[in-house]
């Protein structure tokens, strides 16, 4: 009970405008100034330490950073005329091309924020200029990137792997035929509309394979990037913490040696726009280390396992459930937060019945990633209409086919759960 309230008193904190870390901190060291705790107020301060003294939660800047160098090394323009000279003969060129690049650039930003704000910028206006609606153009380019959250190297599956306990390897491969479904799915969906609306393609005829070999030699050392990642987690070269060390030195190579384009300036510029987004999320983890504490010492995991086991037979039943919460709670609520707030509860609840925390944790970060792409509140939604200036009405309504091909991969992965479990278990055992 008086974890329902602290849950309560956080989320009554956002709503007021308080900043997310602060929300969970209070109300976490609320718990332990209360007279029936029986706990000393030096606890909360040790639970907020212990939670930075986790050296898989290195991975989490390192990433940051990454993303950061990737921009300004000059992959991004050589990844969008990949993605132009494989897509483009599409109907609806423009907006295949697009998606293509936020599979493309999975493995390298890693969230789903930043590679929309990023196409918004770079194909926005010209999608519209071809004729494509503004709410259109937004929806695409906002959910586009939950491809980028889902590929490997995802920062959300780093979290959710560090709070869940569970192997974040085993999650960064897993991720990958996700990511590819969500790809497929969502360009079957494009299609369709582009059929619809005579969106036309950018080239009238499909590339020659002299024009795709000279595409993929201009990006291939961006695209080495996530194989290597994958290959050093796999046969452990590298843990998921010292594949972001590997991953900064490997964007300086490229960057700066290779492709020639990453200047100190923008090395520093980087940096800069690292520590910001480094220090925003470090914080809200620090202060949920108290709050993951107090959950587990309530015992609110074992008494959830318990009702749920009681109530639901099915394994799939049981996801269906937790996957509808987790859907409206994601268009309510940011998804960092979430993915803080609720693992330390999900993911024992989904383990004692028999799902495996790696695909559970798919599912789960696709819902609440998506749930930014939605209305009320959904940070990549506000993000890209604000640089596209579309209204949220006419997103919402252009946004309505996309999101059914998503939730349609989503319950394929609850269905099929070997579709997302196959790979790591073929490649890790």
């Amino acid at each position: 009970m008086i974890s329902l309230l602290l849950l309560c008193l956080a989320l009554g904190f956002m709503v007021i405008g308080m900043p997310v870390a602060f929300a969970i901190g209070v109300a976490s060291i609320v718990y332990f100034l209360l007279p029936s705790t029986f706990m000393p107020d030096t606890t909360a301060v040790q639970r907020i330490v212990a939670a930075s003294q986790s050296f898989p939660l290195l991975a989490v800047p390192l990433f940051i950073l990454v993303g950061h160098l990737m921009n300004g090394s000059g992959i991004t323009p050589r990844m969008l005329t990949l993605a132009k000279t494989l897509a483009g003969w599409m109907r609806g060129g423009l907006a295949q091309t697009s998606l293509l690049l936020s599979a493309l650039m999975g493995g390298i930003s890693g969230s789903a924020v930043a590679d929309a704000a990023m196409q918004s910028r770079v194909l926005g206006e010209p999608m519209i200029k071809e004729g494509y609606s503004r709410g259109f153009t937004g929806a695409l380019l906002s959910i586009g990137g939950l491809i980028t959250a889902t590929i490997p190297p995802s920062l959300g599956l780093i979290l959710y792997g560090f709070l869940g306990e569970v192997s974040i390897g085993r999650l960064f491969i897993a991720g990958i035929v996700p990511g590819v479904l969500l790809t497929i799915a969502l360009m079957i969906a494009t299609g369709w509309i582009a059929h619809r609306r005579d969106y036309r393609p950018i080239s009238n005829r499909r590339p020659t394979t002299r024009e795709v070999i000279d595409a993929v030699r201009e990006s291939f050392w961006a695209i080495l990037f996530p194989v290597w990642l994958i290959v050093g987690i796999r046969f452990g070269i590298f843990t998921p913490s010292e594949a972001g060390a590997f991953a900064v030195a490997y964007a300086v190579l490229v960057g700066a040696f290779i492709y020639r384009e990453l200047s100190w300036a923008k090395i520093v510029d980087a940096m800069l726009l690292s520590v910001r987004d480094i220090g925003m999320i470090m914080l809200i983890i620090l202060f949920s280390g108290a709050f993951g504490y107090v959950i587990t010492f309530e015992r609110v995991p074992q008494t959830l396992a318990e009702l749920t086991l009681g109530l639901f037979s099915s394994q799939a039943t049981l996801l269906f459930v937790i996957s509808a919460f987790l859907l409206v709670f994601g268009m309510l609520v940011e998804a960092t937060v979430i993915v803080m707030l609720l693992t330390p509860i999900l993911v024992p609840v989904v383990t004692a019945a028999g799902v495996d925390p790696v695909h559970f944790g798919l599912v789960m970060m696709t819902l609440v990633t998506f749930g930014g792409m939605t209305p009320p509140v959904g940070v990549s939604m506000f993000t890209v209409c604000g640089i596209l200036k579309c209204s949220y009405k006419e997103y919402t309504a252009e946004m309505i086919p996309l999101a059914v091909a998503v939730l349609a991969v989503v319950v394929i992965m609850i269905l099929f759960p070997e579709i997302v479990m196959f790979l790591p278990r073929a490649m890790m055992g």
